[in-house]
């Protein structure tokens, strides 16, 4: 294993060294949070599919590719679904608003008052999305050094942490480009042929496994119902997702780079599954249908390619992970602590205090998600309920605002307060991991949020005025001019990776 160590111990370093470089870049808050949104089509496209196919998408869509077949590629085709509506129907009107997060987006699209709520629920979502990838250290560092899964989770977190805090966005940027580069090799280009080849081709999968393993809808409509519900409209709204829209460097580039992005996913989905299909020929009885991937690269790649992989693992792991935690460290700074402090988002100090600030609440964020991830056991729980929360209680308020003339600041509070209490109510009723909260909360927050909206003063004129003005690339000013670092040219190679 000494040449699989070395790949990975490389691999580590190089993390932290661009995490180094970042932060020579990182000299203003656009420059910190958004990567001065100056990101070109390749380098775009790139890092948003990183961040979307994370340890979930790499060893749980094996996994279910092992249990399921075929069709166990639903979970991650869903998530690349959602990528595509999004790229497709809505970040060029996102990128066009120059905001850094979204409940920024609600308050000027609603006058100011949805804020504050929607940025805890946010930073619920996204602090649990930083902690589920976080403990996703542990498997990859058990199969690689047999550790402990405390140490694993603490050094992985820890790397993630450094790196995110020293440059910002730069930093997870160039990360996630050489993470989606080592991940394509890994998985795509090795992993995947050397798995078909060794369970004997197609034919003998085929030969070997039952009929069911090979149909499309085999793991059942009402899975893939619900994974539509949680991870197509959850990709549609979360702040990671946005967070990686606002650092396109137009909206062509937002528009385009995604759906590239999202062409991927689906690629990469089919991948998994196959992969996943493939270790259920060769491994009929593993104990666990995620320990599939681990098992295949352990016992089936020859060395060097076993550590390369193990490495495309860690960089799937990873660039989830920091970009959660970036997501979750805005939030809890823009929309929650400055409001408390009752200063504007985007407000008080100078550029220099506004990039030590949010390094200081990575920083934080960054510990609090390495303890919470030590504590805690059932990751799929975890993740459960914060998408149930983001969906049931954002998806309305925001997609309402963004194609609803009518809808108000009180339909959208509304929306967020039953969606939420709704959703937390049938968990507790129906358990976590039942389809019906994630149903009836997005439903109970659609009837508040149109019942409430007609029933109330329509939105102030001048205030949908603004908003018409930023959502067509106008009125922005003010932003621009608080935030130099949009207006310098791009340095050579920057905006065209």
């Amino acid at each position: 294993m000494a040449v699989d160590y070395a790949v990975i111990v490389v691999y580590l370093a190089g993390m932290l060294a661009m995490g180094w470089w970042g932060m020579r870049r990182a000299k203003s808050k656009s420059e910190f949070l958004v990567a001065g949104r100056r990101l070109g089509p390749w380098m775009y496209s790139g890092t948003m599919a990183a961040i979307v196919l994370g340890g979930a998408s790499t060893i749980g869509g094996v996994g279910l590719g092992y249990q399921y077949g075929l069709s166990g590629a639903w979970m991650v085709f869903t998530i690349g679904l959602g990528l595509l509506a999004l790229s497709v129907f809505f970040s060029a009107r996102i990128a066009r608003l120059k905001v850094y997060t979204v409940s920024e987006m609600l308050d000027l699209r609603y006058g100011g008052r949805a804020g504050i709520i929607s940025g805890l629920v946010m930073w619920a979502y996204t602090l649990m999305l930083a902690v589920t990838s976080t403990i996703a250290y542990a498997t990859i560092f058990d199969v690689l050094f047999d550790m402990n899964r405390t140490v694993a989770i603490v050094l992985g977190g820890s790397i993630v942490v450094a790196y995110s805090t020293l440059g910002g966005m730069w930093s997870i940027t160039l990360t996630d480009m050489v993470q989606f580069v080592v991940k394509t090799i890994g998985v795509l280009l090795l992993l995947l042929p050397i798995a078909v080849v060794k369970a004997g081709g197609f034919t003998e999968m085929r030969a070997k496994l039952p009929t069911e393993y090979f149909d499309p809808l085999g793991i059942g409509g009402e899975t893939i119902f619900t994974y539509v519900l949680i991870y197509t409209f959850g990709m549609l709204i979360g702040q990671d997702i946005w967070q990686r829209v606002f650092t396109a460097r137009s909206d062509r580039t937002a528009r385009w780079g995604g759906t590239v992005a999202g062409t991927y996913c689906l690629v990469y989905a089919v991948a998994g599954a196959v992969i996943g299909t493939a270790a259920k020929v060769m491994y009929p009885k593993l104990p666990s249908a995620d320990a599939a991937f681990a098992t295949i690269v352990r016992d089936e790649l020859p060395v060097g390619v076993r550590g390369l992989v193990l490495a495309a693992a860690l960089a799937a792991v990873m660039s989830t992970s920091s970009g959660a935690l970036i997501a979750c460290a805005t939030v809890a700074n823009n929309d929650i602590w400055s409001r408390l402090r009752g200063v504007a988002a985007g407000g008080g100090g100078g550029e220099r205090d506004e990039v030590r600030g949010n390094r200081a609440f990575i920083l934080v964020m960054g510990l609090a998600v390495i303890g919470i991830a030590i504590a805690l056991n059932n990751v799929v729980e975890a993740l459960t309920v914060a998408y149930n929360l983001l969906v049931g209680g954002l998806l309305v308020p925001i997609l309402g605002g963004l194609l609803w003339r009518r809808g108000t600041a009180a339909g959208a509070l509304a929306a967020v307060s039953v969606g939420g209490i709704a959703v937390i109510g049938l968990m507790a009723t129906y358990g976590i991991l039942a389809n019906e909260p994630v149903t009836y909360g997005l439903l109970s927050s659609l009837a508040v949020y149109v019942i409430v909206s007609l029933a109330t003063k329509p939105t102030d004129a001048a205030v949908l005025a603004a908003w018409r003005e930023r959502l067509a690339g106008r009125g922005a000013d003010e932003s621009r001019a608080a935030d130099p670092a949009t207006a310098p040219p791009v340095p050579s190679g920057a905006g065209q990776a």
